[in-house]
């Protein structure tokens, strides 16, 4: 039985204006994100995860961003069409974001109770009172105690830990269909890291949402997402269930960044990382824009941008090597060792 969709991003292009050339931050970009899953958006710093996602929410600065092309399609109809107030309308109670810093999403002059419940008079029509109840009974969903006192309190006395909490009982207050996490994570230690991926887990089950988990940490992907796409320089590279990218990657992308998860249980110190740098978004080179720092580019790579290849009905990947004239080229011993260290750790937790 296939699952519905519930959001379709298709043939997504935007660009920024510069004083000098436009950016091109994405570039042609598709994905369906299914009712009640969880789609993780992985990749390096300026590879266009969190640009692709404030599109579906409208939150790119109106005067420098150009929408080039495609569509957004939330349930049948096309986001990037509808007027502001409609949007406004969607923003928060059916599709809504989580930050990587609350510090800079939450109110500093407002009470954390009564932000969580203006969200609900808002979107809800709830009177002042109601409002406040319920936004402290989100409180104690997301694992807040002492609601009572903590409810009027303000952002700056609460912990980094405790500040992502209130964020995601302020972005599921209105139990919304579609919940972004933007680097949820990022600034936190990884204990707590560990304690917010069980909460939004176990709420998104709760409240029946779909969640998109932006994050360029693999690290935390395996536990959280069904299927997972990976960016690279504007565009989606690779994508398949979490099972297909983590256990069977094709491109030599994802590769580079699985084997440049860190570990403990490495007999060397040395980390591996993906040699050179991302390209230049206002000036890409012809071909593959990660040929000059791809150890396994053909001749190709630099006269033409690969398409997807399907390597299973449910896992597609950009790179010359599917095609069926390239060289059979496996990942070398180190990457391989690294794979293998990384693999047994993730079945280890998920076994716990």
């Amino acid at each position: 039985m296939m699952s519905e969709p519930i959001l379709e991003v298709k043939n997504l292009k935007i660009s920024f204006k510069t004083l000098e050339d436009p950016v091109h931050a994405i570039r042609d970009v598709s994905f369906t994100l299914n009712k009640g899953e969880t789609l993780a958006i992985v990749g390096e710093s300026g590879s266009g995860k969190s640009v692709s996602t404030k599109a579906i929410t409208r939150l790119l600065p109106k005067k420098v961003t150009q929408i080039t092309g495609g569509e957004i399609l939330y349930e049948g109809q096309d986001l990037l069409k509808i007027s502001d107030n409609d949007m406004t309308h969607i923003r928060g109670k059916e599709i809504a974001m989580i930050f990587q810093d609350p510090m800079t999403s939450l109110n500093p002059v407002m009470t954390v109770g009564k932000q969580i419940a203006e969200s609900l008079q808002v979107h809800h029509g709830l009177a002042a009172g109601e409002a406040m109840e319920e936004a402290k009974n989100m409180m104690a969903k997301v694992g807040i105690t002492q609601v009572e006192v903590k409810s009027q309190q303000y952002p700056h006395q609460f912990s980094g830990g405790m500040r992502q909490r209130v964020m995601i009982a302020l972005a599921l207050a209105c139990k919304p269909k579609i919940l972004i996490a933007d680097e949820p994570t990022t600034a936190l230690d990884v204990t707590i890291q560990a304690q917010i991926i069980e909460l939004m887990n176990s709420l998104k089950d709760e409240f029946d949402t779909s969640l998109i988990f932006i994050t360029h940490d693999l690290g935390v992907v395996a536990n959280v997402a069904d299927r997972v796409a990976v960016m690279y320089a504007g565009k989606i590279v690779e994508h398949g269930s979490v099972n297909e990218v983590f256990y069977h990657p094709q491109h030599p992308y994802t590769w580079g960044l699985l084997a440049s998860m860190p570990s403990l249980s490495l007999e060397d110190a040395d980390f591996y990382t993906i040699p050179g740098s991302p390209p230049n978004m206002m000036h890409l080179q012809k071909g593959d824009p990660f040929a000059p720092r791809n150890q396994y580019a053909l001749a190709i790579d630099f006269v033409e941008e690969p398409p997807l290849f399907k390597v299973t009905d449910t896992h597609f990947a950009a790179t010359w090597l599917l095609d069926e004239r390239a060289p059979k080229i496996q990942p070398p011993d180190e990457i391989q060792r690294r794979f293998n260290v990384f693999h047994s750790l993730n079945r280890e937790v998920i076994n716990l």
